[in-house]
């Protein structure tokens, strides 16, 4: 099943190839319509209560939402301004400080003293039974994962790999809150270097996703690599069409 779908991504993909390199407006295009997409998305699966049409206007036009809570707002412009600033890091490997600077931007206005450092206490999942590691192993597990990020492997397909790589970084949980988001984004800088598209996990699916995350943890990763790959499989046909209908 995992080889079919990769198999139709990439098929896509090289539709998609054929297009490239894409011109500065499909770019500008692109990344607006995502940074409102993925906002929205990475931010409702951890709660946030903001529909895409108030986030877009949060975003982009600077407007408060009545009945919406200031750590709501917050979170929206946070996570925008981390998403933009994953396109400075597609060209070159990952560091700890670019993992540290996009905690910080999207953490700086909801917890200035934590944002854009490792938590300093041990902290619980709640609604899960997995315990991540003691906090004072988090420098040299993020050490090791950084490195595992940067590394070319060839012994599964990169997709399937960003994946296995999504699940080590929630594992840790190197931060005491933003976790999901930073990972969420740390997922498609690997996807995007790639040539493939961002990935937007639908709210309707959290559950699922929920449940594939905590069965890694369990060492079934193949779950939320299906898992993965079947959002990447719909987001690349969604790409497949702005593409052709941008480049007419």
């Amino acid at each position: 099943m995992i080889n079919d779908i990769l198999q139709k991504i990439d098929s896509i993909k090289s539709v998609l190839d054929g297009y490239r390199p894409f011109s500065d407006h499909v770019v500008k295009q692109l990344r607006d319509y995502y940074r409102i997409g993925m906002t929205y998305t990475s931010n409702a699966i951890e709660g946030n209560t903001l529909t895409e049409s108030e986030t877009k206007v949060i975003i982009e036009d600077g407007i408060t939402i009545g009945g919406k809570s200031l750590r709501e707002h917050y979170e929206a412009i946070g996570h925008a301004k981390a998403y933009d600033h994953i396109y400075s890091l597609l060209d070159r490997p990952i560091s700890e400080e670019d993992v540290l600077s996009l905690h910080k931007l999207f953490f700086q206005q909801i917890n200035p003293e934590n944002a854009g450092r490792y938590r300093q206490k041990n902290v619980l999942i709640t609604g899960a039974d997995y315990l991540p590691p003691d906090y004072q192993k988090v420098p040299e597990l993020m050490k090791k994962h950084i490195e595992n990020l940067n590394t070319n492997a060839k012994d599964k397909h990169i997709l399937e790999r960003a994946s296995d790589l999504h699940a080590e970084f929630e594992a840790i949980h190197p931060f005491t809150d933003g976790n999901g988001r930073i990972g969420r984004l740390l997922l498609n800088i690997l996807t995007l270097k790639n040539g493939y598209c961002p990935v937007i996990i639908p709210p309707v699916r959290r559950a699922e996703y929920i449940t594939a995350l905590q069965k890694t943890n369990k060492g079934e990763m193949g779950t939320l690599a299906a898992f993965i790959l079947s959002v990447i499989y719909e987001e690349m046909k969604s790409l497949e069409r702005l593409v052709q209908s941008l480049v007419k």
